[in-house]
């Protein structure tokens, strides 16, 4: 109270003007309250014509505005550099530069000058004129009264006698301490002597507190008297207030009244409408909810009834349908709250179910009867299966089919044993037990029909696999390009929505299954299509069990649970029409990977047989059975193999290399053993040849006259034929004729049977250009050693090595050679390009046979260049003429004519008296050198000429020789 007079400014009152008056002109210091600029342009406050200068976050909110200006002022202005801080109160608080710093004017701010305000000023003179001179005419009052003046600073030196503890705003008697401070104990204390001094004191309290309230009071009642005008204006004011009250009930009142009757005439009646609408639709949803629980409900009978007729992609779609529903429009149904897990639980046993059905299936597939029908087993039921796996992401199924793979192969070998053991009378199956001891006591006809039948039997075993992974295949296949197709689809519906830029809200809601049509919409008020869309989807599981959508959904139901395309129908191979929805969420990746395992699985089947096929031969090879076969048996089987290894490259697509390995080991054993036997034969054949001209049977000039004809192969043998022509003297080869030697013609037939056996067996051709090289090697080797080398006088027992021997062994070798060049073609044609290296073998051989044959050649001349120097070395030239020497020579010359003619060509004979002549006159020429005669027309020229004419005349005379040139003038020295 005593800070009354401190307090705001009030209206002033007509007693008291003058007091007032200064409060007034005091008020003028203070600015009108206005409040913050609002960054909502919604809700402004302030002065409205100010408002278009405030700030908005939503116009102005990326234009820059003096509101954007923050700096912490203090920070800007306190700059250390200068010393004296402390001038007036702003630089002792903010610093020095608060005065001194020249603000660097905005670039967004314009510059003002005087002649901004001159149009103000303008406007303004006129008025403060007019002021001046009111002030001048009405001179102001006293700013306050002098009396009343000194009456308020009484008042306030009263108030100041008043303690201050009675003006704590806390101020309360029931505090102790408060208490003792205002009513000291001691006033009050009657005991000792000093009772009547209290009793004043006690008095003396009590007058001060009663001056104190008068002094209160007086103050009170002067505050009262200086504010009563004010306070009988409030309660003016307070009944006018009343009455306006009192009239705005009343018209409030005719308002509602008014509005009432509004209601009920022109709105009541709508709103009813608009009511019953809503609750039609909301029994319309509930119906529809109520039915679709109803279809959910029988979704675990559906799914029952569709797994005893193996319809698992049919209960798969249900389920995951029924899930879906679950999920989305009947989340939070109490009495669904298992049904969830219940069909998880049921999802999980439909997977075993398909894989004991897949391998059921794979079983019955594989084991029935191998006959020539290839049909595949229970098409529809495969795809079936096929179809739910891949739904269930079971990628691994093809697993389950090559394990019954492996144990059908066992079991179609061991079912052919027992078959053809059955049959065979000699073996005893109850003393022999095991299937193998039994397979080995057949002979190589019994089991090699055996064989013929395994083969058969897994050439349809493999014909059977490949349809059935084929439509396998082809519905991976099928699946993969659907989702192809799909993303097609997609970008194409995405590059057309971006072209049409302006599409029908209406047309969209309804094209899209009726999901997005509005609540206001009664059930007959649906568009035909919405309605066509909701009728096939409210679809019993009963009467479609296959379909994905069996259950029914109903209007207005979200985009998630309906978004489901329709199903697209694909024919398989077999004809077998199949619908692919769209919820297999297999990636291309996994599909092509999956296509690809199902491929590589048909190359296993073919490995399978390969592998059981090798292990039947292994078998019966461990007793050295196969070793021991024949050209012709070995041939049979090479062609047997070959042949399903063919079907099986044909029936899969790719080589297996097992069966092929065994086979080419098998082959070389085979041309290991071959190789050994005519080796051997040969061995046996050039130590027991005397080396004397032998007699062509029939069979030997067919079998070369076949040769000749351009086709190495065995001619068959025809006995009667054989009978009637007799066996020639030589053997005629393209017009020529060869004298030859047994071993020689049992070597030309020991060649051909190497150049059919690689007609019958192609892998080993390698092997038997190589294995021929050697033979021919050997003989040519073994034939130098026995003719040449003598070794046939140890060996056979011969006296002596004649020229007949060297002339005919000489001509085996040119028919040899003869034959190589045909014997390298017919390999070249067999051969890899990469493999003609190996023919150099034959240029190797034909050289090695044509320095063997000139040897013997050379050993011819050397024979009769020894006699010549024998003889020569005694010749002495006097009568008679001819000379016994001379007549020994021409002897000699004879009968080594007499002994080649018959076997060398003409050619061949001429070429080599032409050598033996000259080495005959080399020698003639040093004896008449060494006796002195020449060629000087005397008695010893003409004895020597005589001889010479002699000799000329008897070589001339020999058959094939008579237009030899002799040239017998080389004989005499030539003068210098």
């Amino acid at each position: 109270m005593a800070s009354s007079h401190r307090s705001s400014p009030v209206p002033q009152s007509k007693s008291s003007d003058a007091f007032f008056k200064k409060e007034t002109d005091a008020s003028k210091r203070f600015r009108p309250v206005q409040s913050l600029p609002d960054v909502c342009p919604k809700e402004p406050t302030g002065d409205p014509s100010n408002l278009c200068d405030s700030p908005s976050l939503v116009v102005d909110q990326h234009r820059w505005t003096i509101y954007h200006s923050k700096v912490n002022l203090p920070a800007a202005l306190n700059d250390p550099r200068l010393a004296k801080r402390e001038s007036d109160f702003f630089t002792k608080t903010w610093g020095v530069d608060f005065v001194d710093t020249e603000v660097t004017p905005s670039f967004y701010l314009p510059q003002i000058t005087k002649e901004h305000f001159a149009s103000y000023q303008q406007e303004i003179t006129p008025r403060e004129k007019i002021h001046e001179k009111c002030k001048n005419i009405c001179p102001p009052k006293d700013t306050f009264d002098r009396t009343l003046l000194h009456t308020h600073d009484k008042s306030r030196t009263d108030l100041e006698q008043v303690p201050k503890i009675f003006m704590k705003p806390d101020f309360a008697l029931e505090d102790s301490i408060t208490f003792n401070a205002v009513l000291p104990w001691s006033h009050f204390n009657t005991a000792g002597g000093k009772g009547n001094r209290d009793a004043a004191s006690s008095k003396l309290l009590q007058e001060k507190l009663s001056h104190y309230l008068d002094i209160v009071e007086v103050n009170i009642a002067h505050q009262i008297s200086l504010r009563s005008e004010a306070f009988f204006h409030a309660m003016t004011s307070q009944h006018e207030l009343q009455d306006y009250l009192r009239k705005t009930s009343q018209a409030v009142k005719l308002l509602r009244e008014k509005i009432s009757k509004i209601d009920k005439v022109m709105c009541e009646g709508s709103l009813r409408v608009l009511r019953l609408s809503l609750t039609r639709n909301n029994c319309i949803k509930a119906y529809n909810k109520l039915k679709l629980m109803a279809t959910v409900h029988q979704t675990q009978p559906t799914v029952q009834l569709l797994l005893s007729t193996s319809e698992f992609v049919g209960a798969l779609d249900l389920i995951a349908t029924t899930q879906e529903v679950l999920q989305q429009e009947l989340q939070g149904i109490h009495s669904f709250r298992h049904l969830g897990s219940q069909l998880c639980e049921l999802e999980k046993l439909i997977d075993k179910m398909m894989i004991a059905e897949f391998s059921t299936y794979a079983r019955n597939d594989l084991n029935r009867p191998l006959e020539d029908d290839c049909q595949i087993l229970e098409e529809e039921r495969l795809v079936s299966l096929v179809f739910g796996l891949l739904k269930q992401r079971k990628l691994n199924f093809y697993e389950i089919y090559g394990d019954e793979m492996i144990i059908t192969a066992k079991n179609i070998i061991k079912q052919c044993v027992v078959n053809t053991v059955s049959q065979i009378e000699e073996i005893d199956t109850e003393v022999v037990v095991k299937l193998a001891d039994q397979m080995r006591m057949m002979n190589f006809p019994q089991w090699f029909d055996l064989l013929k039948n395994i083969f058969s039997k897994f050439t349809i075993f493999l014909k059977r696999i490949k349809a059935t992974l084929n439509i396998i295949r082809s519905v991976v296949l099928l699946v993969l390009d659907k989702n192809q197709k799909t993303r097609d689809l997609e970008d194409t519906l995405q590059k057309d929505s971006a072209k049409d830029s302006v599409v029908d809200t209406e047309v969209a809601y309804l094209t899209h299954e009726g999901l997005f049509i509005s609540d206001a919409f009664g059930e007959g008020d649906l568009p035909a299509a919405a309605a066509d869309t909701t009728s096939q989807r409210n679809v019993s599981p009963s009467s479609e069990p296959c379909s994905s959508d069996s259950v029914s959904e109903p209007e207005g139901t979200t985009d998630s649970s309906s978004s489901k395309e329709p199903s697209s129908s694909s024919v398989t191979p077999g004809g077998v029409e199949m619908m692919i929805t769209d919820d297999m969420k297999l990636t291309d990746l996994e599909l092509g990977k999956l296509a690809n395992n199902i491929q590589d699985l048909l190359y296993n089947a073919s490995d399978i047989c390969h592998d059981r096929s090798v292990k039947f031969l292994m078998a019966r090879a461990k007793d050295g059975f196969l070793e021991k076969l024949n050209s012709s048996e070995f041939v049979a089987l090479s062609r047997l193999m070959e042949g399903f290894i063919l079907d099986t490259e044909q029936i899969c697509g790719r080589k297996s290399m097992s069966l092929r390995g065994a086979l080419q080991s098998q082959a070389n054993r085979f041309v290991n053993r071959f190789h050994e036997e005519r080796k051997t034969k040969l061995s046996l054949l050039l130590d027991n040849e005397r080396w004397k001209q032998a007699e062509v049977p029939a069979e030997f000039q067919d079998l070369v006259d076949s040769v000749s004809d351009g086709r190495i192969s065995l001619p068959e043998k025809k006995a009667a034929a054989a009978e009637e022509r007799k066996p020639t003297e030589f053997l005629v080869v393209e017009g020529q004729k060869y004298a030859t030697v047994g071993t020689v013609l049992l070597l030309i037939r020991i060649i051909l049977e190497y150049c059919q056996c690689v007609d019958n067996i192609p892998s080993i051709t390698t092997d038997m250009l190589t294995r021929l090289s050697d033979l021919l090697k050997y003989f040519n080797s073994r034939s130098c050693q026995l003719v040449l080398g003598a070794g046939a006088l140890q060996v056979v027992g011969l006296k002596t090595i004649t020229t007949k021997n060297l002339a005919l062994s000489s001509r085996c070798l040119q028919l040899i050679v003869h034959y190589i060049p045909i014997i390298r073609a017919h390999f070249e044609a067999r051969l890899q390009p990469k493999q003609f290296s190996m023919l150099r073998h034959f240029d190797h051989i034909t050289k090695d046979y044509h320095d063997h044959i000139a040897e013997i050649s050379a050993k011819l001349v050397a024979i009769m260049d020894s006699l010549f120097d024998k003889l020569l070395s005694k010749y002495e030239v006097k009568a008679p003429v001819p000379s016994a020497c001379f007549r020994n020579i021409c002897k000699q010359m004879a009968k080594m004519h007499e002994a080649i003619y018959d076997l060398l060509p003409e050619e061949q004979t001429q070429m080599l008296f032409l050598r033996i002549n000259a080495s005959y006159k080399l020698h003639l020429k040093r004896q008449l050198a060494h006796l002195n005669v020449v060629n000087d027309g005397g008695p010893q020229n003409g004895l020597v000429t005589a001889d010479v004419a002699f000799y000329t005349g008897n070589l001339q005379a020999l058959k094939g020789l008579n237009a030899l040139d002799l040239n017998m003038a080389e004989i005499w020295e030539q003068k210098r």
